[in-house]
């Protein structure tokens, strides 16, 4: 299963960005889909994520700033990034967890997209 980012980009602070990450491959269910990030120097960290449909998770630092949402038809999951701070500066990963045709589960990430907040 292959995850194709994009969205990122350089954003002032303030300003918004939207995320996609759409999966291909031998897909026959998604259990969860995730948003990671990683800063120059620091550990990589879980913002959002979303499980059975339903169940979404944001890291303390993102609530009320960032929504997750996806969309099963696409295969895609999103992340809407509003009012961004300078903090939010990192590479985006997203993660997908399922199964695949012949009841093979499989764990994927993607490369990462660059996000760059500054003034």
């Amino acid at each position: 299963v292959q995850l194709v980012e994009s969205g990122g980009g350089l954003v002032q602070p303030g300003g918004s960005l939207r995320l996609s990450c759409a999966a291909s491959g031998n897909i026959l269910s998604i259990n969860a889909m995730r948003w990671y990030r990683q800063a120059p120097g620091k550990e990589r960290e879980l913002v959002a994520g979303i499980t059975g449909g339903v169940i979404t998770y944001y890291a303390d630092s993102v609530k009320d700033r960032f929504t997750i949402s996806k969309d099963n038809a696409k295969n895609t999951v999103y992340l809407q990034m509003n009012n961004l701070k300078p903090e939010d500066t990192a590479a985006y990963s997203c993660n997908v967890e399922g199964i695949e045709f012949g009841n093979s589960p499989f764990i994927s990430w993607g490369r990462g997209t660059q996000v760059t907040v500054s003034s």
